[in-house]
């Protein structure tokens, strides 16, 4: 057995939640093994919570836009290079650390090169992020990636309406024991914004932290 969240949105900061939820778990690295837990993570849930349209987020996803939510996929548009990129690349390359960053190049690699990239584990502290000559802080800890997530959201309106037509979602790779960010609560915080009406164009890293502060 193995347990995992779901994320849900919920109606004040910070709008998700995670419901930690026992499965009966497959080993494997193989995609297949990681889908029957995507089937049985979803299976569980929807037992305990029978109304829930879940939606898993991740490169092992079988639904319709699941990989192309994935922070591997989803397209953030960079000012500098005048084109979308993966929020992944985005995300890496904003690193800033005592000793190093952030790394401008990490946005032409592939996401997992960019994600895998020697420089970001020999840094020293992660101190904040840069993104478009504007700097981020590390504080609250997913703000900077949930701001990516939301406006990269905002920038891709089918894959928006996607978003909003479920209410629960899961990142099967995602494990909080060892893992920060998670582009399901992300995806949860923003059906979440967008049901409250807070989302607007431009969406200011400021005003997402005053909503994220309560």
């Amino acid at each position: 057995m193995a347990k995992r969240p779901v994320f849900v949105p919920q109606e004040k900061a910070s709008f998700a939640r995670g419901i930690e939820t026992e499965f009966s778990w497959n080993g494997g690295f193989a995609p297949s093994q990681k889908q029957k837990n995507i089937h049985a993570l979803h299976g569980a849930f929807q037992a305990a919570h029978p109304d829930a349209r879940i939606l898993e987020i991740s490169s092992k996803s079988m639904q319709e836009n699941g990989p192309a939510l994935s922070a591997f996929a989803l397209p953030k548009y960079v000012p500098a290079l005048g084109k979308s990129v993966p929020l992944e690349n985005v995300f890496q390359a904003g690193k800033v650390f005592e000793h190093g960053g952030p790394y401008p190049d990490l946005l032409t690699l592939s996401p997992r090169d960019a994600k895998r990239d020697e420089r970001l584990r020999t840094g020293g502290k992660l101190t904040g992020f840069v993104f478009d000559g504007k700097a981020y802080p590390t504080e609250p800890k997913t703000a900077f990636y949930d701001y990516l997530y939301i406006i990269a959201l905002l920038e891709n309106p089918a894959l928006t309406e996607t978003v909003l037509s479920y209410n629960a979602f899961t990142d099967i790779e995602f494990n909080p024991q060892k893992s920060l960010n998670c582009q399901a609560a992300a995806a949860a915080r923003f059906v979440s914004l967008h049901r409250l009406g807070l989302l607007k164009e431009p969406f200011p890293f400021e005003d997402f932290l005053h909503l994220m502060e309560g």
